[in-house]
């Protein structure tokens, strides 16, 4: 059977079949049904009546540390033989599983199943546990019973070998539990752990040993619990959730809070049954600082609802849990001679400082210079410090008990327990005119609004402005209802019940009421200009732009009604400028145009002025109810309202100027006529005087000429001769220096080739010096090298052996020839002539220098 049909499952009509080693089919009997296993090697011939139906197949291995899982396992004998029933079919164990570990390879018997595939045995590390549950009830090797339903563990390090009964429901690592942790169990069901205790299902505890721990099998790993490093600035803020006892051997109460120190533990893993609120921080106080404690924990541990505690720096401490600080951490009160405290009772209680019962509400004050830490039953309402005032401030201060607003100044002062500062309030008008940053006297003409955003005023001051020079204010009190007039330049301060008198005058051109507003009065010297309309008697209409000078006369500034005159007419200018606008257009009614534009002055000064006993102007005008003095008025335009009237009056101005200008044009023409005779007649005059200036300078000129002539043809002769002489010798010396420099140069070229030659000897002799000596030292060292080798060869080889070497070659050819008994030999080529009685007496002459010294030996025939 071909290989690559092997392994088949479906069934094959090939008759023969080769079945390898380790290699199984199953063949079914059709006559009875029964199905049986062929094993190799052989080579199995399928009768007719047989099928095979599974197979060739490869024999199951399960190698060691290997298992595998076979389902519907055939039954075997006590000797592990297969059982087989009565007609030859394998008995099986159905709806069965077997585990087989490592053996013989095996083949499956018809029925069997590999449910699962041959597969490595599972390794259990160390700190690592399977957790098991039986299925089926069974005992174990060592004898235990197992029901099914039951759980335990198989720790590592080892290897799990599975059986049939058991499954493995999960792996298990073992919790790490490092220094300062514990690890949060769970109980599943009754039992009893590690170290004893009896467990119910459902409670939790701690396992607080440092290393691995491997949780049992109706244990399990809620969490991991950190603990919380304690340090003397920390504590740990706990709470119960149930009533237990600590590790310190108290009962807590359910929902008891309490405080965890570093004096009690240096770490705190929290219990099961307590929770962490918080951390909480330790609060430390200087000896200059203080707090209060609200709702205190007393001595035995339990809050004290609504009482309050005081505690003074240099302290440190941890507020207990329901306690609170009130206002935080107070500085203490620190008061120099300048400041105090106002005080006020929350309670009854006895003042040591003052020797004084207090009564709730009571309000007292202290001043320094002192420290004051203010008892549990005083509140501090507010912390005073002297204000200190010059002769020019102030300030308003009302008494809270009776309400009377006075003003203090020029004197350090110090509110008390009923006296509070007090605003004063002003009319919008003058707060803006008091915060302007504008002068009175200088900024007069400037009537734009100040557009710098200057400091709110502080309400509670005492409101000053200063007057001016030659200037007044009216001040009014309205509780006295007096009105007082302050002379400049002065210092205003009002009092709480005083207000200053606001002037609106008239400004512009023409004059429009209330455009200036003021505080204060000026008194002139000053003017104003305005513009009024009038009409004469023609009915001509003339505008005038008229100046006024003013001033007010004061006789008695220490009278009060004097003084009061001046502010009577509330706007002086707008009444001043009709009255004086009136009685120019009556005056004006009655007077020709033309009589007015010859004599304008004189008729405006007269009808405001008015004329004296003589008929002659007067020098003022006088406004007795407020002493308004005008003393001058100016005339700076007259222009006709009316068009006809102003193109007539125009044409007019122009022939009169026409008339003037010819007149002044003949003048000039002839004044003009004048001038150019007489200059003809000084032109002709001087004309001739030049003339003859002329001559006499062309005579001097000519002479000049000719003496430069006689000059120049003597100069040039004699600039020629010295200018040769003069170039011969520059030529000469010019010729001797080139000489000179010449040699000089040759010399120098003669003295650098000697050097360069001189360098160039010395320099090939020091080379030849220095190759002979390189060369002497070449030979000698190599003479020395010579001489020691020759030495070191003689040495090496001996004296003796260089004699014998030296006298070998004759003594053998001595011994040669007595060996052929010839006395001489002589060789030749044939080609060579060989002059014979050369040779006969070398031969002759030769023997005695080859021949030895004949021995004892030797005999005479030789």
């Amino acid at each position: 059977m071909d290989r690559s049909k092997r392994g088949g499952g479906s069934p094959s009509d090939e008759s023969i079949y080769r079945i390898p080693p380790y290699f199984y089919l199953h063949v079914l009997d059709q006559n009875s049904n029964v199905t049986k296993v062929e094993l190799g090697p052989k080579t199995y011939i399928r009768q007719d009546h047989e099928r095979v139906i599974f197979g060739p197949e490869k024999m199951i291995m399960v190698p060691p540390r290997h298992y595998c899982i076979v389902e519907n396992p055939a039954q075997r004998g006590e000797g592990g033989e297969v059982i087989v029933d009565k007609l030859g079919q394998v008995k099986l164990s159905h709806a069965d599983q077997e585990i087989r570990l490592a053996q013989e390879p095996f083949p499956l018997y018809p029925g069997e199943v590999l449910k699962q595939a041959v597969a490595a045995l599972k390794v259990v590390p160390a700190n690592t546990a399977l957790r098991l549950r039986a299925i089926l009830d069974y005992e174990d090797d060592s004898g235990e019973k197992k029901v099914a339903g039951d759980e335990w563990l198989f720790e590592g390090p080892g290897t799990y070998i599975p059986r049939k009964e058991v499954v493995v429901d999960e792996t298990i690592r073992a919790t790490v539990v490092k220094s300062n942790q514990a690890i949060k169990l769970r109980a599943r069901k009754e039992l009893v752990d590690k170290s004893g205790e009896k467990r119910v299902t459902g409670e939790e505890w701690l396992e607080r040993k440092i290393g691995a721990y491997m949780p049992g099998a109706y244990e399990e790993v809620v969490g991991v619990v950190n603990a919380y490093v304690l340090t003397e600035k920390k504590a740990l803020h706990m709470r119960a959730v149930r009533t237990f006892k600590d590790g310190q051997g108290e009962v807590r109460k359910n929902g008891e809070e309490w405080l965890i120190t570093f004096t009690q533990a240096d770490a705190h893993i929290p219990n099961v049954y307590e929770e962490v609120v918080g951390v909480t921080q330790i609060t430390t106080m200087s000896n200059r600082q203080y707090c209060v404690i609200l709702d205190p924990v007393g001595a035995d541990g339990k809050p004290q609802l609504g009482n309050k505690k005081l505690i003074k720096g240099e302290k440190s401490f941890f507020l207990q849990p329901g306690e609170r600080l009130e206002k935080g951490i107070q500085n203490v009160y620190v008061m120099g001679e300048d400041e105090g405290l106002i005080l006020r009772a929350q309670e009854a209680f006895k003042d040591t400082d003052a020797d004084k019962d207090r009564l709730p509400g009571d309000k007292w004050m202290i001043r320094g210079p002192k420290e004051y830490v203010p008892p549990v039953e005083v509140e501090v309402v507010s912390q005073r410090k002297a204000i200190p005032l010059d002769e020019n401030e102030g300030i308003y201060i009302r008494d809270t008990k009776s309400g009377k607003v006075r003003a203090i100044a020029g004197e350090t002062y110090m509110l008390n327990q009923d006296e509070e500062l007090w605003q004063k309030e002003l009319p919008p008008a003058v707060e803006s005119l008091l915060q302007s940053a504008k002068d009175p006297l200088a900024d007069r003409s400037d009537r734009s609004s100040s557009s710098s955003s200057s400091r709110a005023r502080d309400r509670t001051k005492v409101v000053t402005f200063r007057v001016p020079h030659n200037a007044a204010v009216q001040i009014y009190d309205y509780k006295e209802k007096k009105a007082r007039v302050v002379f400049g330049p002065e210092l205003v301060m009002l009092g709480p019940d005083e207000q200053f008198t606001q002037l609106s005058l008239s400004g512009g051109k023409p004059k429009r009421p209330n455009v200036i507003k003021s505080l204060c009065l000026l008194l002139g010297p000053d003017f104003c200009t305005d513009i009024i309309t009038i009409e004469t008697s023609d009915h001509a209409r003339l505008q005038l732009q008229l100046s006024y000078n003013w001033h007010f006369e004061v006789a008695n500034k220490e009278d009060p009604k004097e003084a009061a005159k001046l502010f009577s007419v509330p706007d002086f200018v707008g009444d001043a400028c009709k009255a004086i606008a009136s009685r120019i257009r009556g005056a004006v009614a009655g007077v020709q145009f033309d009589d007015f534009h010859k004599n304008s002055a004189k008729i405006i000064r007269a009808s405001v002025f008015g004329l004296d006993d003589k008929m002659k102007v007067r020098d003022r005008f006088l406004f007795p109810q407020n002493n308004l003095v005008f003393t001058s008025i100016d005339i700076q335009s007259v222009e006709p309202v009316d068009q006809r009237t102003r193109d007539s009056l125009q044409k007019s101005v122009q022939l009169a100027i026409e008339i003037t200008t010819n007149s002044q044009e003949a003048a000039a023409r002839h004044e003009a006529e004048r001038l150019e005779q007489e200059a003809k007649g000084r032109l002709e005059r001087q004309k001739i005087i030049d003339e003859a200036e002329a001559e006499k300078a062309r005579k001097e000129l000519l002479e000049l000429q000719a003496n430069s002539a006689a000059v120049e043809s003597t100069g040039q002769a004699k600039a020629e001769a010295q200018s040769r002489a003069e170039a011969a010798r520059i030529e000469g010396e010019a010729a001797v220096e080139q000489a000179k420099l010449k040699a000089e140069a040759s010399k120098i070229d003669a003295e650098s080739e000697l050097e360069r030659l001189t360098r160039a000897r010395e320099a090939e002799t020091k080379y030849v010096r220095e190759q002979n000596e390189l060369e002497i030292s070449k030979s000698k060292d190599m003479s020395e090298i010579e001489t020691q080798k020759f030495k070191n060869m003689v040495t090496s080889i001996g004296a003796d052996t260089i004699k014998a070497i030296a006298m070998s070659g004759p003594e053998m050819q001595v011994k040669l020839l007595k060996s052929l008994g010839l006395k001489s030999t002589l060789i030749t080529d044939g080609s060579n002539p060989i002059n014979l009685f050369n040779t006969a007496s070398g031969l002759i002459g030769g023997i005695p220098a080859v021949t030895s010294k004949p021995g004892p030996d030797d005999s005479d025939e030789e």
